[in-house]
């Protein structure tokens, strides 16, 4: 979808507003960001990954002459003459351009089978989880995969067939703690605040109830503060941790070693990567979250310096990595039985674990962002820097292929927040405002083919969010892979049963207000007492929204709950794929979860007001079940 004014370092020199105004973007932004893409090397495209479906012709492709030698996955040899077989195994390959295996001219060559995995026929209505917000009895302070697994056993009994939830990839492990999901240190690794303390392998060998009282009494609080609830958990986890080495050191107990040795044959296969990650957790704790910050020796992870901060702090380093090993056994557990499809951030902060990884693929001195729409006049800035993407393509797509394959991982599905963004992302300088960016392009096609490829390796359906701005040709590129897209009864101006069939559709979601705020005027007075627009715009706004999220024959006077119901029964006439009904309107919450770009609300900090053990009982969930298991199994009529 690359357009005519796209120059030879990616950039868009002209775009589209929300207006349908064609923009130049100034000399000033072009020449900072071709700074900071940079020239690609000159045999880039004799050696980049051939990214492939079976059947493609590789005869003539740049850096392909004559048959191909390919060294494939499992370590079996085969010989391509001008196209990939149809029989031709799927994954990723090693080729050469000579028949005898020689060196010289070897690439990668991935074979993806073009359309992610997605059951002929399948149709199912899920709930989406903020999980942080989901506390109960048992969690402390904030809800945690124990609370998962309740809100699945939960969603199956009332007939749901998926789960969607927030991001919930790592943090730094210091303070404060990062609050947005949508800004991690690591897409490829998991925050133990999620952890159920209690449920830990080996927990029932120290004495937790201190720990217990304290981390119940945070529920009790109005907010969830993330910091006092990590401290807890910090201190209980390690009593946790050194209580195996402990009892391995100075006992014959098996069922410790057993333990030990587990931990020790999944710590082993997840190799380099997890190490990486949890030496930079450990350096994190003494020097701060952002590496740039860290003495000079320690900016590489390749580094002589970090090697020996391994070797002097190795405790500490396998506190971290079984941190993630016992993350993986609990989310496991909690999602067994069901889609549970996990949100993946466009990206991740710019100081973390994967920026330190990933430094070399990620450019310096911008951030992505948004630019000047409809619903934001002031443009968006994210605070993620972008990967630069010919760097992308020359580290053989490494940085994509983690993060897609560690969150769509055992669960069963994916959802892509800016799915947009593997078309083009808006690139804004540091020193500038989001007005001052410009579109940078990428290699969609071989993005989208990777997604699918690793999309049919776990079994998991994929969700593009489309929402907002999106060029011509994106949807029809999604369609195409199947991807699944986005559907909002807040956005749509089509009424649902026109919405396409392969789509996930919702009335709302976390950026946006919930039904119960919306009718009940709680959203709009929010927002107009935090100055987040002007207030003919925000009613205006507000007007435009009621009038989409119930049927013109709801009574204005109806309460929120009503309004609720009939949000969702409006929804049900979708033939959606998947349809999606979050808790907030489960229990007729009138606040969102994030109000974007207004700093001073405490966005991704507000508890649900109804706890896990009682949403069985609750009846907005039960009406909303029930509305939507009659629209996903509608009753068979008689035979005639």
């Amino acid at each position: 979808m690359t357009s005519a004014s796209t120059d030879a370092w990616g950039i868009d020199l002209h775009w589209m507003d929300a207006h349908e105004v064609e923009q130049s973007v100034a000399e000033p932004t072009v020449e900072a960001l071709r700074s900071a893409i940079g020239q690609p090397p000159a045999d880039l495209e004799q050696t980049a990954p051939l990214v492939v479906r079976p059947g493609a012709v590789l005869e003539g492709l740049p850096g392909i002459s004559g048959p191909l030698h390919v060294i494939c996955e499992d370590g079996s040899s085969r010989r391509i003459e001008r196209a990939v077989p149809a029989d031709f195994p799927l994954g990723y390959h090693r080729v050469r351009a000579s028949d005898d295996g020689g060196s010289g001219g070897e690439r990668m060559l991935i074979v993806s089978p073009g359309r992610c995995w997605l059951p002929e026929g399948w149709r199912a209505w899920g709930w989406t989880v903020q999980l942080y917000a989901a506390r109960s009895e048992s969690s402390w302070g904030i809800g945690d995969l124990g609370d998962l697994q309740a809100l699945r056993e939960w969603a199956q009994e009332v007939g749901a067939g998926f789960l969607l939830v927030n991001p919930l990839h790592a943090v730094a492990p210091t303070y404060p703690q990062e609050p947005s999901p949508y800004l991690p240190a690591s897409r490829r690794f998991r925050n133990p605040l999620y952890l159920r303390v209690g449920a830990v392998a080996g927990a029932e060998r120290i004495d937790l109830s201190a720990a217990k009282e304290a981390g119940r009494a945070l529920s009790e609080l109005p907010l969830i503060d993330r910091d006092a609830v990590w401290r807890i958990k910090r201190e209980a986890l390690q009593q946790i941790f050194d209580a195996a080495d402990e009892e391995d050191q100075g006992t014959d107990d098996g069922d410790a070693g057993d333990r030990d040795a587990a931990f020790a044959q999944w710590r082993a296969a997840a190799g380099q990567p997890l190490e990486e990650f949890a030496t930079w957790c450990a350096l994190a704790e003494d020097f701060g979250l952002d590496f740039h910050d860290w003495p000079a020796d320690l900016h590489r992870p390749d580094s002589a310096a970090v090697a020996r901060f391994r070797a002097d702090h190795e405790p500490r380093i396998a506190f971290h990595a079984w941190l993630q090993w016992a993350l993986e056994q609990q989310l496991i557990t909690a999602t067994a039985g069901m889609t549970v499809l996990q949100d993946l951030p466009i990206g991740v902060g710019g100081g973390g674990a994967d920026a330190w990884a990933w430094q070399d693929q990620l450019a310096g001195g911008v951030r992505i962002g948004a630019p000047p729409d409809l619903f934001n006049a002031r443009g968006q800035n994210w605070g993620s820097p972008p990967l630069i993407p010919w760097r992308m393509r020359a580290a053989e797509y490494a940085a994509f292929i983690a993060a897609i394959r560690a969150t769509m991982a055992a669960t069963g599905g994916l959802r892509i927040d800016h799915v947009m963004g593997l078309f083009r992302l808006w690139w804004l300088p540091t020193d500038g405002s989001p007005v001052d960016g410009a579109y940078v392009r990428y290699p969609s096609a071989d993005l989208l083919n990777i997604v699918a490829l690793e999309s049919h390796r776990a079994q998991a359906i994929v969700v593009g969010e489309d929402l907002g701005t999106v060029e011509p040709g994106v949807r029809e590129a999604m369609a195409e892979h199947a991807i699944l897209s986005y559907k909002l009864l807040l956005f749509e101006t089509d009424a649902p049963e026109r919405w396409p069939a392969q789509s996930m559709a919702a009335v709302t979601t976390h950026d946006l207000p919930t039904v119960a705020g919306l009718w009940s005027g709680a959203d709009l007075a929010e927002q107009l007492s935090l100055g987040s627009g002007t207030e003919q715009s925000l009613i205006d706004g507000a007007d435009e929204l009621r009038a989409r999220v119930a049927p013109p024959e709801l009574d204005a006077n109806a309460s929120p709950q009503a309004a609720v119901e009939a949000a969702y029964q409006l929804l049900a006439r979708s033939d959606a794929t998947l349809l999606s009904a979050t808790l907030e309107d489960a229990v007729a919450d009138q606040r969102r979860p994030n109000m974007p770009g207004v700093s001073a609300r405490p966005n991704w900090a507000l508890p649900m007001p109804v706890r896990v053990e009682d949403l069985a009982a609750h009846p907005i969930a039960t009406a909303i079940a029930r509305t939507l298991n009659a629209a996903v199994n509608p009753p068979h009529s008689p035979t005639q």
